[in-house]
């Protein structure tokens, strides 16, 4: 009898090992599903508190932090370039690798197949909510990033420590509640331990090995029955990066995200020049379609509703993965990395998923009613030559893969707190991370899956909560820095005191 094992017997088991799972765990994901993603009708839409959090977050951080990018640009310019920064400084990476980092961890496959669901579902006018989410996202990342600055830990070595366990547990400690930061804090970062392997890992591992089976023949292809074999070349290289800590990861991303981004700013470009005509009547539709929608469960608000959901989970504005990746950029300001932080939801959600949007819209595949996902975003790129969408499979092996390296180490930074910084625990978490990898390119692990997702958005609770309660000083903060930028009492360190914008020695030669 033959060993080799079929598309269909690999299916089967898929299947036993998820109902499994269903079977032991289902009720309480089912649960916690319900209570994370639980719904109130507003007019004829159904929706999810948790968007109501985040939004509202994002509309008061927006007000009361007199949020203002714009105006802030030459400064946050400054401190991207590493113009501000001196070799002394506290920290381990530089704002632009933390900036990197980040991004890394947003832009991905919400930003090709998650704006495709929108349109699918809400039409063209999805794109538009979408951009007024990333807008307001902007605010959330600001506080998220500087409030990590303000109540970071930095060690005898150098070695820094923050995140959201930091700043709900030591902030609202320095305003008299301890007990309360304390258990924000345990449930923060016990939650995202766990998120951080389903929706950074398992879920990229499992949808980057599906596409490139698809791509390479399908049931043909050498690596179906086998996607195993992508998941040990997957956890490879992330163990040799990972194995140098966020230095090492930060590294990384800073040259895989201007790579990424660039391979996919082209192609979208490609495509609009193809389709140039096409544009104005493209922004006609994201307009006309967002406030007077047509077919769309719930009208205004459905549409609404579906756009600000799909941005708020690809730039995942109120999760505080910002203040992970920001709190061990080197500086002694803190609202200089909220400032550049600010501009991940606008690169994210405004930038990289309007370009998807219009890709779709002026290739007229948002009439397509067979297909969704990628696969309409696939399609789109299809319309310039029949081998353009191998671009599209660059992209998307780039993106889950820099996800992966970064959501490796805002999870370890998680259970490093949960243990008290011990490092063979971390190491530990880093050894289940890499066997994840595995495991979610071979099965689908549904529950899994359903189970990070919804403590992905649970930590948004405790989080946002925090920020709340802790908006007095941080406001103080970020206006106490302006009034400094605006005298000039924030100079430009000269060029051979600057540490390194890339890595590499921070102390002088």
């Amino acid at each position: 009898m033959s060993t080799t094992i079929t598309l269909a017997q690999e299916g089967a088991q898929q299947g036993s090992i998820d109902q499994t799972l269903q079977n032991v765990f289902g009720p309480i994901v089912d649960a916690l599903e319900a209570f994370v993603f639980s719904a109130i009708p507003i007019g004829e839409a159904n929706v999810p508190i948790v968007v109501i959090w985040l939004l509202a977050a994002g509309v008061f951080l927006t007000v009361y932090l007199r949020v203002r990018p714009f105006g802030d640009a030459v400064q946050t310019g400054r401190v991207i370039k590493g113009q501000l920064t001196r070799r002394s400084d506290p920290g381990e990476v530089s704002s632009f690798q933390a900036l990197a980092t980040e991004l890394s961890g947003t832009i991905g496959l919400g930003n090709i197949a998650g704006v495709a669901v929108a349109i699918t579902i809400g039409g063209p006018g999805a794109a538009l909510w979408i951009i007024i989410a990333g807008l307001l996202g902007m605010a959330v990342k600001l506080a998220e990033a500087t409030l990590s600055q303000m109540f970071r830990r930095v060690d005898e070595n150098g070695k820094v420590s923050g995140g959201p366990m930091y700043y709900l547990k030591d902030g609202l400690a320095s305003t008299g509640r301890p007990k309360l930061g304390s258990a924000l804090a345990f449930v923060y970062a016990f939650c995202f331990m766990f998120a951080a392997l389903g929706a950074g890992n398992i879920f990229q591992s499992n949808q980057l090995a599906a596409h490139i089976v698809d791509t390479t023949g399908g049931e043909a292809s050498i690596f179906a029955g086998r996607t195993w074999l992508i998941g040990v070349a997957l956890a490879v290289v992330t163990g040799f990066v990972i194995i140098g800590g966020i230095k090492s990861i930060a590294k990384w991303t800073s040259r895989l995200v201007p790579c990424m981004s660039a391979i996919y700013a082209v192609s979208v470009i490609i495509i609009l020049s193809v389709n140039f005509t096409a544009i104005p009547g493209a922004f006609k539709l994201i307009v006309t379609g967002a406030f007077n929608p047509e077919g769309v469960a719930g009208g205004i608000i459905g549409v609404a509703i579906i756009g600000i959901q799909r941005a708020l989970f690809s730039n995942v504005a109120g999760v505080g993965t910002a203040g992970l990746a920001h709190s061990v950029s080197k500086n002694r300001r803190p609202t200089e990395e909220g400032l550049v932080a600010a501009w991940e939801p606008f690169i994210d959600s405004v930038i990289v998923c309007t370009m998807t949007a219009l890709a779709i819209i002026v290739t007229g595949q948002y009439l397509n009613t067979d297909a969704d996902g990628v696969v309409l975003t696939t399609n789109a790129f299809a319309t310039v030559h029949e081998y353009f969408p191998l671009l599209l499979s660059i992209c998307i092996v780039l993106f889950a893969f820099s996800t992966i390296l970064s959501y490796s180490y805002y999870g370890q930074k998680a259970a490093g707190y949960l243990f008290k910084g011990n490092a063979k625990a971390e190491w530990g978490y880093n050894i289940l991370y890499l066997v994840m990898i595995i495991v979610g390119s071979a099965v689908s692990l549904d529950t899994v899956v359903r189970f990070s997702d919804a403590m992905f958005f649970l930590v948004a609770i405790p989080n946002l909560l925090g920020i709340y309660l802790l908006a007095g000083p941080l406001k103080r903060e970020i206006e106490g820095y302006r009034e400094d930028a605006r005298c000039g009492r924030i100079k430009i360190v000269d060029k051979e005191d600057r540490a390194p914008l890339l890595g590499g020695s921070t102390t002088p030669s």
